[in-house]
């Protein structure tokens, strides 16, 4: 996918890098990675949230004492393009209401279009035709 909007050479080096230590490019990888590399506080905890190893989220680590209102929404979403994770009891704060209500919103309709590729494609404008009967 070319064209990808990055926040800055942090975020874009942050992507390519967590792309290559998980080995894996597919469209869960590059939603999850594209999300976490946003914010600064994310790509320094990425191990914390993700777990290389094992290849899964961490979504025990979203409470942690460094997350700030915008990463925890980062989190969620990231999560949640991941694998369809919410949290549990409090499923509300993963819809686009609470999640866009922050300054990293611009990103997430990226992360959302590296996640569903093949719905986020730019259509041909579509024009109106009329029949005889109408005009």
């Amino acid at each position: 996918m070319n064209n990808i909007r990055f926040v800055g050479k942090e975020h874009e080096s942050f992507y390519y890098n967590m792309l290559d230590a998980a080995g894996n490019t597919d469209v869960y990888h590059r939603a999850f990675f594209y999300t976490m590399g946003i914010s600064k506080e994310t790509r320094n905890h990425i191990r914390l949230l993700f777990d290389f190893k094992e290849n899964c989220i961490k979504p025990q680590n979203l409470g942690d004492a460094w997350q700030t209102g915008g990463t925890i929404r980062l989190c969620r979403l990231a999560f949640n393009l991941w694998n369809g994770w919410t949290e549990e009891r409090k499923e509300r704060y993963s819809t686009p209401y609470e999640l866009f209500d922050c300054r990293f919103a611009p990103y997430f309709f990226e992360a959302i279009r590296l996640r569903y590729p093949e719905y986020c494609r730019s259509p041909e404008r579509p024009t109106l035709q009329l029949s005889a009967k109408e005009l």
